[in-house]
């Protein structure tokens, strides 16, 4: 019983986490491409860069996405098994854009 209550406690952090259009939206867009960067999130989602950071901080933070630095840009990745479950769960994965925009 306190295995499960303790793997509840997980599962309901990570939704904490995901509670927030924003944030859904990125990592619904990170598991439907498997990876980006800011400026083409931003770009996508058409919120200010700040905004964007804040939410993609407490993603890290919460141990849902990782980034890596290629050059001058840092490519972000969903990292926690049980983000993707849980995406599968809400979305039946599709051929549209993952941010909802068409890629230039």
């Amino acid at each position: 019983m306190e295995e499960d209550f303790k793997e509840l406690e997980e599962d309901a952090e990570i939704l904490k986490a995901l509670a927030h259009p924003v944030r859904l939206c990125i990592v619904k867009g990170l598991w439907r491409r498997g990876s980006c960067n800011v400026s083409h999130m931003q770009y996508c989602l058409q919120v200010p860069q700040s905004t964007l950071s804040q939410h993609l901080q407490k993603l890290k933070s919460a141990g849902l996405i990782k980034g890596v630095r290629n050059g001058v840009e840092i490519q972000y990745t969903l990292c926690h098994p049980k983000t993707v479950r849980i995406l599968q769960a809400l979305f039946k994965k599709s051929g549209s854009e993952p941010f909802g925009k068409e890629s230039s």
